[in-house]
């Protein structure tokens, strides 16, 4: 059981939030065995923006990640297992890689409570419901109020960056109404994810 030997993360990126496999590896489940190949799409851990000051978007547990995109963009919607294993999988991979009880348990929470919005990530839920609840409830009371702040730190910076590009457009249409070319001005996005 576990990954491949010399299984290792090689990617090249594709935009701001992708990042594409290079070299392939696999991963030996309990009853299956799963491969990750050259060209699967990864954002590695889907991380919201306000958390990655606690979970970065890699880390120890990247190879598990990475495993955890291919098993629910094509593990699940070919039938090959239901989100529940894949979130299992996901969990068993990163205790594997010797990521910490905490930190595995709370990645695991996350992705079950993302299963719910998924077409059919319903099925089984209810099962890792008290698991799921009391590891939220355990981490809430820590994430939540500098999740918050951070939050209000990011609106706060992108009203910044409205009001510094807005005399920058300013300028720019005066430019070009001079018949001038004027450089671009890259327009401020509120990003929720990394």
């Amino acid at each position: 059981m576990g990954f491949s030997h010399g299984a290792e993360v090689v990617v090249q990126e594709v935009d701001d939030e992708n990042w594409k496999v290079v070299r392939s590896f696999s991963y030996a489940g309990e009853k299956e065995s799963f491969t990750v190949p050259v060209g699967q799409l990864t954002d590695f851990a889907s991380v919201p923006r306000v958390f990655v000051w606690f979970l970065p978007r890699y880390g120890r547990y990247t190879l598990a990640a990475i495993l955890h995109d291919y098993l629910w963009r094509v593990g699940v919607p070919n039938g090959e297992l239901a989100y529940r294993d894949a979130d299992g999988i996901f969990r068993r991979a990163m205790h594997e890689l010797g990521v910490p009880f905490a930190k595995r348990w709370s990645m695991w929470s996350a992705v079950r409570w993302a299963g719910l919005f998924r077409p059919g990530g319903r099925r089984g839920w209810l099962r890792d419901a008290p698991a799921v609840l009391l590891t939220t409830l355990l981490a809430l009371p820590f994430l939540a109020p500098t999740g918050a702040l951070i939050s209000l730190a990011l609106l706060l910076m992108y009203v910044i960056e409205w009001l510094v590009a807005l005399p920058l457009l300013s300028h720019h249409a005066v430019a070009r109404a001079a018949g001038k070319t004027p450089k671009k001005v890259n327009l401020p996005k509120l990003h929720w994810k990394m």
